[in-house]
């Protein structure tokens, strides 16, 4: 019976709720967990959800500025639309090609065929991201997205240049390179837990309050006009840099605030590349944390767990 009660304490529940969503930022809450469910998601989002990037790269024909290599690595680094990813298979699992690589299973090709003629007199032509495109005019991955005003610059060709290549985009992972990565970046925070002593507030005096509040340096706390109270305005700006304790305690007013990091809570900041969108990154990331789950619980089912196995059975 002590040992079923204790087993309980260890369930955990998750709830999330979107604040803010965006087609490449999203920001929400995930709450009821510890930090090793927050930061196994966050480490997923940035390394195991999937993309699509261009991973070989032949040149037929480049007499840009740029050498081979330089134009392959950019190339690489540049977010293809990845909606599909989730649905391709990994080259080196692909049976249909026998893991080189190049089938539509497992790969997508693309062309790039630019040149400034001679005639132009103007300024070096300017080779922008949608100049690839997939011969197969495969819907999945046309380049819908806009990256800025003018998108993402390749190389510049001045009179008489030209840059012919083609180009093999492959699923994969953050964990084995950072072009694959879908996210720009993923943060949490532990949500704060702010508590004012309004009885020890109220001793203070106006001047007092107005420079306990400006000990901070974020805009935390505020004055109202009109009941002259110190009031909270934005919990979540707090930093932890423990600089409101440490005026409260140089003004000779210990507990004036108390301030704590809620564990069971965090506040999740999510920006993407743009090759999904935050919707997409969040859904994936929960549905490969699951797949790792099963994968354990289906290898603890099976008694296979290798050297950890008999790391627990020996103790």
């Amino acid at each position: 019976m002590e040992r079923s009660a204790a087993g309980a304490s260890y369930q955990r529940f998750p709830r999330v709720r979107i604040r803010e969503l965006k087609d490449e930022y999203a920001k929400f809450e995930l709450k009821d967990t510890d930090a090793s469910m927050a930061n196994a998601l966050r480490r997923v989002m940035i390394a195991e959800v999937p993309t699509v990037a261009i991973d070989l790269v032949e040149i037929e024909s480049n007499s840009s500025v740029l050498n081979d290599e330089f134009l392959a690595h950019r190339l690489g680094l540049i977010p293809l639309t990845s909606s599909a990813a989730m649905s391709m298979r990994f080259s080196r699992d692909c049976d249909a090609c026998d893991g080189d690589g190049s089938c539509e299973y497992c790969s997508v090709e693309f062309h790039l065929s630019n040149s400034n003629p001679v005639e132009r007199i103007r300024e070096p032509k300017e080779v922008l991201h949608d100049a690839v495109d997939p011969p197969s005019q495969d819907l999945r991955f046309q380049q819908v997205t806009t990256y800025g005003a003018k998108g993402i610059l390749i190389v510049k060709l001045r009179r008489g240049q030209e840059l012919r290549l083609r180009a093999i985009a492959r699923k994969g992972i953050g964990k084995d390179h950072a072009k694959w990565s879908p996210a720009a970046t993923v943060t949490f925070m532990y949500e704060p837990d702010i508590c004012i002593n309004q009885e020890l507030m109220e001793t203070l005096t106006l001047e007092e309050k107005q420079s306990w509040v400006e000990s901070s340096p974020t805009k935390v706390f505020d004055i109202d006009p009109v009941t002259q109270q110190v009031t909270i305005v934005d919990p979540e700006a707090y930093t932890y840099d423990d600089e409101v304790i440490k005026k409260a305690e140089a003004m000779g007013k210990p507990g004036l605030v108390e301030i704590n990091a809620k564990e069971d809570s965090f506040v999740f900041t999510v920006e993407t590349t743009g090759a999904i969108t935050a919707y997409e990154l969040i859904m994936n990331a929960i549905t490969v944390l699951r797949q790792k789950l099963d994968a354990v619980r289906l290898q603890d089912d099976d008694g296979d767990l290798g050297e950890l196995g008999a790391h627990l059975i020996g103790g």
